[in-house]
C-alpha cells in the first residue's frame, strides 16, 4: 500500500567532493544490501565517495559513527540497519536507543542520515529497503548530503576567527 506522496529535495551540489562513511548492520543481509545499494547510488549522484563498515546490530551503529568521527576524516555518515518487531520488548529498546544515540551525535554537529528501519514485519522492511521502491537507504544518504551542505555553508570563515586587527589596535591604544 503506497502512502501519500511527499516532496523530495534535489541533491545539493558541492565544490569539493564529499566523503561519507556508510555504517551498516547486515543482520538481515538482503535488506542491508538493498539499503547500501540505494545509499551508494545517491552519494555517487552527488559526486561523493563512500566507504562501508559493518557492525553486528543497530545498537552498534552510533558507536561506530562516534569512533569514526574521532579517528577519521569523513564529512558525514549514513546509518543503515533494520529492526523488525519480535515477541519481546527488545524491539523497543533497540529502536529507541539506536535512534536516540544517532540523534545525540547529530546534535553534536555530525552530519548523519538515519536509515535504521523500524518495522512491524519483513514485508515492510523489504519495500522500504528496495532502491526501486521506497529507497530508504538512498533517502538516508540524501539527508546526510543535505546536512553536509549546510555544515559547509555555515562553516565558511567569512569573518575572522578570534581577535581582529582592529580589536588588537584598539587594545594597544588603551595601553599607551
Amino acid at each position: 500500500m503506497a502512502g501519500p506522496s511527499h516532496y523530495i529535495m534535489p541533491l545539493p551540489e558541492f565544490e569539493k567532493p564529499v566523503k561519507i562513511l556508510i555504517v551498516a548492520s547486515p543482520y538481515y543481509k538482503d535488506i542491508s544490501d538493498n539499503q547500501i545499494s540505494g545509499a551508494k547510488a545517491e552519494i555517487e549522484k552527488a559526486g561523493g565517495t563512500w566507504e562501508i563498515v559493518e557492525v553486528p546490530g543497530a545498537l552498534e551503529i552510533p558507536t561506530a559513527i562516534g569512533i569514526a568521527e574521532r579517528m577519521s576524516n569523513f564529512d558525514g555518515y549514513v546509518a543503515l540497519g533494520c529492526v523488525i518487531r519480535g515477541e519481546t520488548t527488545h524491539y523497543d529498546t533497540v529502536c529507541n536507543d539506536s535512534s536516540r544515540a544517532v540523534q545525540l551525535l547529530g546534535l553534536q554537529g555530525l552530519c548523519i542520515g538515519n536509515g535504521i528501519l523500524t518495522v512491524e514485519n519483513r514485508a515492510q522492511a523489504e519495500v522500504r529497503a528496495d532502491p526501486a521502491a521506497m529507497n530508504k537507504g538512498g533517502g538516508a544518504a540524501a539527508a546526510a548530503l543535505h546536512l553536509i551542505a549546510l555544515a559547509r555553508k555555515w562553516g565558511k570563515a567569512e569573518k575572522g576567527v578570534g581577535f581582529t586587527h582592529e580589536i588588537l589596535l584598539a587594545g594597544a591604544d588603551n595601553k599607551a
